[in-house]
Order: C-alpha cells, then structure tokens, then sequence
C-alpha cells in the first residue's frame, strides 16, 4: 500500500499492520496458554460487529483439555491435525441455528421479529450467514489480541457436530486454532487481488 493510502486510514500503521498486513495463518503454535481472561477480552471488542436482526447465532466451543482434543482429532482431515494437536486452543465454531429466540432480547424494538423465521432453512441460510460474518471479526479479534489464527474447514464438519453438538441445533462451520506462532509457522504469502480488479463503481 502506497504512504498516502495508508495514511488514509484511522488506524495507525501499527495496528494496520497488526490486524492485516503481517498478520498470518498460523501453522504452529508454541505451548503457550490461550486464557480465559485473553478469549473474554476477543469477545468483548468482537461481539459489536454487525449482524443481520443483531441476532448474534455464533457460538464458540473451546477445546483445551487433551480428552477434547482427542474427540475432535479422528474427524479432521490428516493435513491439519498435527497443528491442531499441538495449538493450546482449538474453537470449533458453529451457527445456533435457533438464534432467532433470543431476538426479543436482542432485536426488542421488534419483538415480532422472532416469529418472521418459523422456517428453520430460512433460519438456517440466516444462521449461517451472520456467524460466517462473525467468524471474520473473530479472527481480526484473535489478530487484535497479538495472537495468531488457523482458521480450518479440513474436517467432517457433520461428525464434529454430531461429536459435540448432538442435540441438532448448532450447525458446525469452522475450526481455529489459536495462540502465539511457532517456529515456521508461515508459508510465504499468497498473492492477493489489487483494488482495480476487486472494486468499481457505476
């Protein structure tokens, strides 16, 4: 990016560079700890991103001991699993596909709008949608927090559901793991689209 675009933005380039440009997939992870107090501190800057109704339908699973680790293992795929084995934290992250009966808390200016998704395939393209959003804010929340993610969806998302949410109500749609970077914990970086090919107006 050229020094006037940078400059153009409110972040300063610290932060720029913290939160996108050297920011990475991690591959590998260090022993140490993800904190409870670090996952709180993520949530609390991440949960103010939009999201269509402020339904909010991401829920988080986190996966520290090594009894968990161990359920999930057997359904991710063989490339991922050592750096899942070996990141201090692995978030399986799904849609509540019955988000939408918190929306008399959430949406209270509308409190018919609950009754607008009696569909649950409606609800659940919705569901999707929004936490998929959210799953985007995560990971520049994870970024924010000077740590690193791996997001995946090398794995049998309908097993991992099926191992942690039998009840039928979330829907899996990635893992992320999360920590401080390990040694060569990058591969060099993938071209990305310029601005002239991505973005034009009418």
């Amino acid at each position: 990016m050229s020094v006037v675009a940078a400059d153009l933005l409110a972040l300063d380039r610290a932060a720029q560079d913290l939160l996108f440009r050297a920011a990475r997939t991690a591959n590998t992870f260090t022993n140490e700890p993800v904190t409870d107090a670090q996952v709180a501190a993520i949530h609390d800057l991440v949960r103010y991103g939009p999201t269509a109704l402020n339904g909010q339908p991401l829920r988080v699973l986190l996966l520290r001991s090594a009894q968990a680790r161990a359920r999930l293992l057997p359904h991710v795929a063989g490339g991922n699993r050592a750096k899942t084995q070996s990141a201090p934290l692995t978030a399986v992250l799904a849609a509540d596909i019955d988000f939408h009966e918190r929306l008399p808390e959430l949406f209270p200016h509308r409190p018919q709008a609950k009754d607008w998704l009696t569909d649950r395939n409606q609800r659940a393209a919705q569901a999707r949608f929004n936490a998929a959003l959210q799953i985007g804010y995560l990971i520049v929340g994870v970024r924010a927090a000077g740590l690193a993610a791996g997001p995946m969806a090398g794995f049998d998302a309908a097993a991992v559901g099926q191992e942690f949410f039998p009840d039928g109500r979330h829907e899996v749609l990635l893992l992320l793991n999360i920590g401080r970077p390990g040694p060569d914990a990058w591969r060099d970086r993938l071209p990305r689209l310029p601005t002239d090919q991505v973005v034009w107006a009418l």
